[in-house]
């Protein structure tokens, strides 16, 4: 039996689904009841739980193999994240009180970065587990292909893809979260002592340019990468509703600069299975 926290995401519903195809039994960690019920139906237990309930979470993590722990995505925060805290607090007593047989815990590419960016925040989990006396793998994993669903709109309606990425020849360490899921339930199903880091990224770097050319052939028109100039950001970012942009934009400046990276450029990361085109032929299709 495995525990999964964010199985109703995409990085959660992969590694249920990779685990139950292995045939292994699946306990559904949820906040909302009704949400686990596609789950249920497929033969999941459901335990109500949240990460910032320790007691809750202690129950919904007894007893089992293993559990995935996600921490929910923070956007838009002040730089020392103070809602994830009590959050971290929380999984950290559970887990000690719970002692699932073993534990992977999605961090990031990133969070060992010593400047001030929005990647931090799993920096601070990575952190406060570093005592937890279990197994514990971190999955460092590189930036998701899929956040280009921000920019389906633009480059189907425009022939443009925004980018905040630059130079547009650069390339980035990306990973599809399929290849996330399914990497992280391969770990859950591995034996290890202590803690260890594991980094994930594709077999290729993918530019702002492979991705503009990726949504041209998913969409069967022309598609270019435009700059978005560093001097606009906030005012952007500001628009869109955000508080606290600068994080973000650190992280960003991270990526571009080259200080947000795996220690040796990847060379010793596991490597995902799924293309660029593939995730960008997915994302067009969810958008119809």
């Amino acid at each position: 039996m495995f525990a999964i926290t964010g199985i109703t995401g995409r990085v959660g519903g992969e590694l249920a689904n990779t685990l139950l195809a292995a045939g292994k039994g699946i306990r559904a960690i949820v906040r909302d009841e009704s949400k686990a019920q596609p789950w249920a139906a497929k033969g999941c237990e459901v335990a109500l739980a949240d990460l910032d309930d320790a007691k809750s979470l202690t129950e919904a993590l007894r007893g089992v193999e293993g559990a995935f722990i996600l921490f929910p995505p923070i956007y838009d925060s002040e730089p020392t994240f103070p809602e994830l805290q009590p959050r971290i607090d929380a999984v950290r007593r559970a887990l000690i009180q719970a002692r699932p047989g073993k534990v992977v815990v999605l961090s990031t590419i990133g969070a060992d970065a010593a400047q001030p960016n929005l990647l931090n925040a799993l920096g601070m989990v990575e952190a406060a587990l570093a005592d937890v006396p279990l197994p514990i793998t971190f999955l460092r994993a590189a930036w998701f292909i899929e956040n280009a669903e921000w920019d389906v709109a633009s480059a189907r309606d425009e022939g443009v893809l925004h980018s905040y990425l630059q130079p547009l020849d650069r390339g980035v360490p990306m990973i599809s979260t399929v290849d996330v899921g399914r990497t992280a339930a391969a770990l859950l199903m591995e034996d290890w002592d202590g803690h260890r880091i594991v980094e994930l990224e594709a077999t290729e770097r993918v530019t702002p340019h492979q991705m503009a050319a990726a949504f041209g052939r998913a969409l069967g028109r022309s598609v270019h990468a435009q700059v978005v100039p560093r001097d606009q950001w906030e005012t952007i970012f500001r628009q869109q509703g955000m508080r606290h942009p600068t994080p973000r934009m650190q992280m960003i400046d991270g990526f571009n600069q080259g200080w947000i990276d795996f220690k040796d450029r990847g060379t010793h990361a596991r490597k995902g299975r799924v293309t660029l085109d593939e995730a960008i032929t997915r994302l067009v299709g969810r958008k119809g």
